[in-house]
């Protein structure tokens, strides 16, 4: 099974079994809200569509974002990232992982961020399935 590992320079500390998920977190100075949906593939994680609520300082939004509810949309060319590296603060609070309807902290899976490890990788990986699921398959 695939899904979403967390953690840093390739140590795993925590896996999800998921396939899509959006990142989501606030601008540490501009106090504004910022998503981006990625789906896990296998040879990384695919941004799919970025959403960020208005512009300030380092949030320019690009020439061909679309205005929809408050919230501008839009969506960036880039490779499939291998692993997706983001720096995790104190100071700048916590990113939320969102999957399945929910937005929860990344402190629920990693613990509070902390200036000794100021960073966490998300990575496509191959989970291990429990022998109870095993034993279910066909």
């Amino acid at each position: 099974m695939n899904g979403l590992c967390l953690g840093l320079a390739g140590v795993v500390w925590a896996s999800l079994p998921i396939e899509h998920f959006t990142l989501a977190w606030q601008h540490s100075i501009e106090k504004i809200r910022w998503e981006e949906d990625y789906q896990v593939g296998a040879s990384g994680l695919v941004l799919m569509e970025a959403r960020v609520r208005g512009s300030g300082a380092g949030m320019e939004i690009p020439d061909d974002a679309t205005l929809r509810d408050g919230t501008w949309h839009y969506h960036r060319q880039l490779p499939p990232l291998n692993p997706l590296h983001a720096g995790r603060t104190p100071e700048a609070g916590d990113y939320e992982l969102c999957f399945q309807g929910h937005c929860q902290p990344l402190a629920n899976w990693l613990g509070p961020p902390s200036r000794d490890v100021a960073a966490v990788d998300f990575w496509p990986c191959r989970l291990s399935m429990p022998a109870n699921e095993r034993s279910a398959l066909p």
